[in-house]
Formats: C-alpha cells, sequence, structure tokens
C-alpha cells in the first residue's frame, strides 16, 4: 500500500494551503479527504469547485445528500458514506432516510426516492443512464436542470471516492459515530 501524508496548513504545498486554510475556517477542523488531497493542490482546488458549484445547485439540501450518500455506498467508499451520513442528519434529513441510503434500500418520500435512483442509475451505468429512467424522473416534477445537478454531485464524488480508495483514507474522528462497512 502507498502511503500518502496528511497534511495540514504547515506541511501541504504552498498551493493547497489557502484551500486548507479556508476547509478549516469552514468546518472547524481539516478533513482527512483534505490533508490527503492536498498533496495535490489542483485535485484539492478542483474538489473545493466542484464541491462549491454543487452546494449551489438546484437541488434541495436534502436531495443533495441523497446524491452524495447513494453515489458513496454504490461507490463502495467508506469514508464519504460516513462523513455524508453525518452532515445528512446535521442537516435535518431523516434517519430512517440516511439508513435506508446507507444501506441501498428505496427512501420513503417520493422526491427523494426519485433523486436516489437516479444517482444509483448514474453511477451504475457510468453514465448511460436508460432515456425512460430520465423520463421516470421527470415525470416525479424533476427538471432537465435537476438532473445536470445530480451528474454534477456524482463528478463531485467520483473525486472523492476515488481518492478515499487510492490513499486508504482514514476516517475523522468527527464522522466515527456514521461509520459504514462496504457490505
Amino acid at each position: 500500500m502507498v502511503d500518502f501524508p496528511l497534511h495540514d496548513e504547515n506541511t501541504a504545498p504552498e498551493g493547497a494551503r489557502p484551500h486548507l486554510a479556508a476547509a478549516k475556517q469552514r468546518m472547524g477542523f481539516i478533513t482527512t479527504l483534505n490533508a490527503v488531497m492536498a498533496e495535490s493542490p489542483e485535485l484539492l482546488a478542483g474538489y473545493d469547485a466542484v464541491s462549491a458549484s454543487f452546494n449551489e445547485s438546484s437541488l434541495s439540501t436534502a436531495a443533495k445528500q441523497v446524491v452524495l450518500i447513494t453515489a458513496s455506498v454504490e461507490n463502495g467508499c467508506e469514508y464519504c458514506v460516513a462523513a455524508h451520513s453525518t452532515v445528512a442528519l446535521r442537516a435535518r434529513v431523516p434517519a430512517d432516510v440516511v439508513e435506508a441510503l446507507r444501506e441501498g434500500k428505496p427512501v420513503g418520500d417520493p422526491e427523494l426516492e426519485a433523486v436516489r435512483r437516479l444517482t444509483r442509475s448514474v453511477v451504475v451505468n457510468r453514465g448511460w443512464v436508460p432515456d425512460e429512467e430520465v423520463e421516470e424522473f421527470l415525470a416525479t416534477g424533476h427538471t432537465r436542470r435537476n438532473v445536470l445537478d445530480v451528474v454534477l454531485g456524482v463528478g463531485m464524488k467520483t473525486l472523492s471516492n476515488y481518492t478515499n480508495h487510492i490513499a486508504h483514507t482514514p476516517l475523522d474522528p468527527h464522522w466515527q459515530d456514521q461509520a459504514w462497512t462496504k457490505p
């Protein structure tokens, strides 16, 4: 296994330092994901930019968390499932929804279930989502913009999920209560 350092504001390459400082300001700590990504200032900057764009997307707060957890479950990313489960619960996404997502099961809320199904299809089919599934999503009242915002969220999770797989990113203590193991 290749060892990836966990950088902080003092050890990170110069280009990553402002991103780590901003993360610490935003979250109160530097996540181990950011600490690993700091080895490549460009990856960290890209992840921050995609994350900021996704946060501004047309999806509701709960729908955004559905995308992030579902993509992470489908990609088997233990780190991100734990992190986003914690964030989702703090954002008042119902605990039963979070638990269903972690188990890869349908959720009771029709709007969120449509988001879960589309997200899962985007990941599993590597973007080759059958037209019928997109049409089903749109028939639930979602928009074409929502479709593309799901793609944006999956792209964000691809960056972090794959980084965590390669670097074996250790789980932050902040996410420990929601630790998840890939089935």
